[in-house]
């Protein structure tokens, strides 16, 4: 769905929660071929019998990037990723756990760089079938100024 929301539209402190997904282990292995990390703490269930979780943990860039593309339900055609700071892998994510994605505004400021565009800072977690936040990180928007 299409979203058009200008810089000056973002509120502090809104938020919005995605759809959920229900991790595989298809999505293991996927990941691992498109990566190339097939290290054993993803893909030995035998290995990981015998280590804390007990059982194989998702890798942490797959988990990110599925849940940054939980929140594609909506584009905004005013606005584009300027990229993600702080990012934290908090819990282990296993096969069958169901993740989403929650986003809140966290700060906006003008951009320095661009007279025409602002930056928005959405708090990005990720958050297990528990609610508890398996990834944190944040995800900067350019985001085009009204005209005025």
């Amino acid at each position: 769905m299409n979203e058009e929301k200008f810089f000056e539209d973002y509120c502090i402190g809104s938020s919005r929660v995605t759809a959920g997904r229900t991790i595989t282990e298809t999505d293991f292995v996927i990941h691992a071929g498109h990566t190339g990390d097939f290290f054993p703490h993803h893909m030995d269930a035998e290995f990981m019998k015998t280590q804390a979780f007990g059982q194989r943990i998702a890798h942490g860039t797959m988990v990110f990037a599925l849940g940054v593309g939980l929140t594609a339900s909506r584009i905004n055609p005013v606005a584009f990723s300027y990229g993600y700071d702080r990012l934290r892998f908090i819990k282990p994510v296993f096969i069958g756990d169901t993740i989403r994605t929650r986003l809140t505004v966290s700060r906006k400021e003008p951009d320095p760089k661009r007279p025409d565009q602002g930056r928005v800072w959405e708090l990005t977690e990720v958050l297990n079938q528990r609610d508890e936040v398996v990834l944190a990180c944040e995800h900067i928007h350019l985001v085009q100024q009204r005209k005025h």
